[in-house]
């Protein structure tokens, strides 16, 4: 059977319950300053809104209809709470625990995107893995690579006097290729390895503050990324079958991925889509797996779900969101000298932080509880 190779990240919200109704009480309670539980039946007749009233039989009644929707999005439990009524609740209580696979485009997308519900995960005892499907690294600048590669020197002349040849060899090409590198001009392989390789180990160590085990980081290296330039490749059969593979080796009960279409480069769409065109071969070919797993979408540094599109919200405490903040920082190379910020001055951090902040004053202002901050999601059906 041919694989299918042009899928687009486009979500299906049919399936959200009385959608229609959500989207316009939101619209309405930020028009009009007030909480959910406070809208009046004079507010939805001035806004045209009286059908609702006359459907439900009172304005209360529509509200408390839209409360309820509201609150059974908020969960601090993302994999599921284990022995309680799932009913009302966005993930199933079993199986537990669930293994869970975390694609991020980036080697850092995983933390900035869903960081607090990450480590969520692990404290509720869930079988947690991170697939990096990119090895990011045209986005890390020279000057992190001649760090690296001075480090690499120094290590060679003070514990092997010098001998070891292949630092020798290797730091000088990447350092003189460095040195007469001329603005415009792309990466060789040896800078580019080096590169993606500074990204691996921050990885590791943001992980490792996660308590993600080491045999659980997977970095994928998808062929279409390997372009050295801003420009990929096509995605092509290679990549999706890379995914399939470790989807087939560790079965997942929960699959997170990247739905952040606002990325300026298009890397996280043609990474969705290979995750999803992986999961569409494994549906065709009748794994018995994909009975029990569910996909769920975050977003990133670039944009966030409308609160009427969110099925699962997670929230975080100021404690939780400073450990998210550590573990993004752990990202070092994509600070301030990153070279993909954009026009956006933010640092990612920051970025994240500010998004997860609005998310929750949101919340707040619809009237319901009042956390720190949020993480939201929306599940795809497939």
């Amino acid at each position: 059977m041919a694989m299918n190779l042009n899928l687009t990240t486009t979500i299906n919200f049919d399936h959200i319950a009385d959608r229609k109704l959500r989207s316009d009480v939101i619209a309405l309670c930020l028009k009009t300053g007030k909480p959910v539980l406070k809208l009046s039946t004079k507010d939805y007749v001035d806004n045209g809104l009286e059908h609702y009233v006359k459907e439900y039989g009172s304005a209360g009644l529509v509200n408390i209809a839209v409360f309820n929707i509201l609150q059974h999005t908020i969960t601090g439990w993302p994999g599921g709470k284990p022995n309680a009524d799932d009913s009302t609740r966005p993930e199933r209580a079993l199986p537990y625990p669930k293994r869970v696979i975390v694609f991020s485009p980036h080697p850092d997308d995983d933390v900035i995107s869903m960081g607090g519900t990450i480590r969520r995960l692990k404290q509720q005892g869930h079988d947690v893995h991170v697939a990096y499907e990119t090895s990011g690294n045209i986005a890390v600048a020279d000057e992190e690579v001649r760090l690296y590669m001075h480090f690499l020197r120094a290590f060679n002349e003070k514990f092997a006097n010098g001998s070891d040849d292949i630092i020798k060899h290797y730091s000088d090409e990447v350092l003189g290729f460095i040195k007469r590198k001329q603005e415009g001009d792309l990466d060789n392989r040896d800078v580019l390895t080096v590169k993606g390789l500074i990204r691996r180990g921050e990885a590791r160590n943001a992980c490792g503050y996660n308590g993600i085990k080491k045999d659980h980081i997977h970095f994928l290296d998808l062929p279409f990324y390997e372009s050295g330039k801003i420009e990929k490749l096509p995605m092509t059969e290679r990549d999706v079958h890379i995914i399939q593979e470790l989807l087939q080796q560790i079965k997942p009960h929960q699959i997170y991925v990247a739905a952040d279409l606002a990325d300026p480069h298009g890397t996280h769409r043609v990474c969705t889509d290979a995750v999803l065109a992986a999961i569409d071969e494994e549906k065709q070919a009748g794994a018995e797996w994909l009975h029990d797993c569910r996909v769920w979408m975050y977003r990133g540094a670039w944009s966030e779900w409308e609160i009427e599109n969110i099925e699962m919200c997670v929230p975080m405490s100021p404690e939780e969101l400073r450990e998210k903040r550590n573990a993004i920082l752990r990202h070092q190379s994509q600070m301030e000298s990153a070279p993909f910020l954009g026009n956006d001055e933010r640092l990612f951090w920051q970025r994240a932080e500010d998004r997860n902040r609005a998310t929750a004053k949101l919340y707040d202002d619809l009237g319901l509880a009042c956390y720190e901050a949020m993480e939201a999601f929306v599940e795809y059906k497939f």
